[in-house]
């Protein structure tokens, strides 16, 4: 019997499964052993059939593995980062995407615990997770570029006794392991140097947070936590043998890790990996149609932003063998999901990921016409809430449907919490997670996010979505991105603003984007109060939206007018951050002798919420 066999398309599907006896078993079985076990059982299901499929080019060729070459290549390097490291050894890694990094990530959680990193961290970030965490290895690319060798010497310099391990094409860094030529002599078929029996309650990863708003905090994932989320997933979506899923983001980040990888693995099916950069790689997303006929693609999944341009790639290919799509890691636009079904004929479906909950928190599931903007049902045996928010900022109780509040989640999938306890407080209470997202049921039962809570607009007492704002932008016909954020006022607060990029070729006039928005937005405090039209928009190597920036650029726009306006013919230079969770700094180099222009500018920063300085150049 296999746990995935049957479509879960119904609240009701869910609770049929979850009191199904014999699913119950295999699930709790599946649950209470370690990642290499439920890697080991996937060996011996699928053995011959295809895992891993690396795409190096649009044009190929392409390589393949097998679950049974999976699972040795897991095996081998388990034992070789054990005899390097010790058992039970943290392994850092800051590596590409390919077949190699699978063997590198789940062997560094068979043998001890993997750190993934994001490689455009700043260099003492770096050293600050690899030391917090405890590791003994780094695993590194092989490779000139200047950049990667900058942080694997800070952090060689900067963690006494770390020993670095190099991977890949390309030089191989000073006083590197390397890896090619060692993992050939470790046995691929016994545990000879790790523990394999371990337990389900083991950490076995400490995955980073985005890093958007200080020093990333580190997520402790155990095995039960991965597995119960991958499982989750891999049920909501029916995942098995035959089933061909695009994976374009970088194995640092849950979703390419957990929902893309893992859960397939759980289920026999196949991902296809889209180069060592995925979709950041111009040659995927040209060539992608292409791809998706060479390798019978089944599932195509991206997030928003690159869906929205594979979808913008003229078909020159047969892409018939699209069956459904996925999207997650930022809300998706409305009309993202429409010219998804345009182009290929079939269903987008969302999945609501996050960190603190091992990769998957709910899914839309396939199987049915999915609802667009919403990310579907929670995952079988655990539990969704959606908690009033009381005046002190504690959690109360639920909301009725339709209802806003915030979304709590309950189950094996949320983590035990940070590396550092001291930032658990008002996030893991009441043995859940605080998501800190505002979110509703609707009548079917469905979640709906309504929006992150850092990243509201607060309009004179308005909780405003940025979500409304920016897709009524994005349906403009010639917006291909839209970011909204607040701009800071002096006396609402925050003002809507926009920041759209356009797709090639296309103009637009901005009070006609403007008037085109205002008409597709029912509440009049969220009609956007200015709209930049830029080349590009700030993205984190996920794909996601990198909102902080927007808000720096928003103020220091905002504020380079009104202080011309104030101080006229001063001369002065502003400098914007972030500064916490939503905040601002603000940085004013004024150069003037006019003593009343001074107190004026100084008077106009004061009415601000924001944290700032006034100097004289330097």
């Amino acid at each position: 019997m296999s746990l995935f066999a049957t479509p879960l398309t119904s609240a009701g599907g869910i609770a049929q499964f979850e009191r199904d006896q014999s699913k119950r078993v295999l699930w709790e079985s599946l649950l209470c052993g370690s990642i290499y076990a439920a890697f080991q059982r996937s060996s011996s299901a699928f053995g011959p059939t295809t895992a891993v499929t690396f795409v190096r080019s649009s044009a190929g060729p392409d390589i393949s593995i097998s679950y049974k070459q999976l699972f040795e290549g897991i095996t081998r390097t388990a034992n070789f980062l054990g005899d390097m490291g010790g058992r039970g050894c943290g392994v850092a890694y800051m590596l590409p995407a390919s077949i190699e990094t699978h063997f590198l990530l789940w062997g560094a959680e068979s043998a001890g615990y993997a750190v993934p990193l994001n490689p455009f961290l700043l260099p003492t970030e770096i050293v600050e997770l690899v030391k917090s965490a405890g590791c003994k290895l780094f695993v590194v690319p092989k490779t000139d570029d200047p950049e990667i060798a900058r942080r694997t010497e800070a952090v060689r310099q900067g963690v006494p006794g770390i020993r670095v391990i190099a991977i890949g094409q390309g030089p191989l860094p000073p006083s590197a392991i390397e890896y090619e030529h060692e993992v050939v002599r470790y046995s691929g078929s016994e545990a000879t140097h790790f523990d394999a029996a371990r337990s389900s309650l083991d950490t076995v990863a400490y995955f980073h947070t985005g890093g958007t708003t200080g020093t990333p905090k580190l997520v402790a994932h155990a095995s039960k936590n991965q597995l119960a989320a991958a499982a989750g997933a891999a049920a909501m979506l029916h995942l098995g043998p035959g089933q061909r899923l695009t994976n374009g983001m970088p194995l640092f980040h849950v979703g390419g890790t957990v929902a893309s990888s893992l859960a397939p693995f759980l289920a026999g099916a196949q991902i296809v990996v889209m180069s060592g950069l995925g979709f950041r790689n111009p040659d995927m997303i040209s060539g992608i149609w292409r791809i998706v006929e060479r390798c019978k693609v089944t599932a195509l999944a991206a997030v928003p932003t690159a869906m929205g341009a594979l979808l913008n790639t003229a078909v020159d290919a047969d892409i018939s063998s699209i069956q459904w799509g996925l999207t997650g890691a930022a809300s998706c636009p409305q009309s993202v999901t429409e010219r998804f079904q345009q182009v290929t004929g079939a269903c987008l479906h969302e999945v609501l990921g996050m960190t603190e909950t091992g990769g998957v928190t709910a899914v839309d599931p396939v199987g049915d016409a999915s609802t667009a903007g919403s990310v579907g049902f929670r995952l079988p045996h655990t539990r969704l809430r959606v908690r009033k928010l009381l005046s002190d900022g504690a959690l109360g109780a639920d909301c009725d449907a339709d209802e806003i509040g915030v979304l709590f989640v309950e189950g094996a999938h949320v983590s035990s919490g940070y590396l550092d306890p001291a930032q658990n407080e008002g996030v893991f209470i009441e043995g859940g997670l605080n998501t800190g997202d505002l979110a509703y049921f609707g009548e079917n039962g469905k979640l709906f996010v309504a929006g992150r809570s850092k990243d509201l607009i607060i309009r004179s007492g308005h909780n405003i979505d940025p979500g409304m704002i920016e897709n009524a932008c994005v349906a403009h016909p010639a917006v291909s991105l839209a970011a909204a954020v607040g701009q800071p006022d002096a006396y609402a607060g925050e003002l809507p603003v926009v920041f759209v990029s356009l797709k090639p070729g296309q103009k637009a006039d901005v009070p006609e984007l403007i008037a085109y928005a205002r008409e597709r937005i029912a509440e009049r405090p969220a009609w956007p109060k200015s709209i930049y039209v830029v080349d590009s928009i700030p993205m984190t190597p996920v794909g996601k939206i990198y909102k902080p920036a927007l808000r720096a650029e928003a103020a220091r726009r905002a504020l380079t007018d009104q202080i011309a306006q104030i101080a006229p013919g001063s001369s002065f230079q502003i400098h914007v951050a972030s500064a916490g969770k939503r905040g601002l700094h603000v940085d004013v180099e004024l150069s003037t002798t006019d003593e009343a222009a001074r107190i004026a500018v100084e008077t106009f920063l004061k009415a601000h919420t924001f944290s700032w300085s006034l100097m004289k150049p330097s």
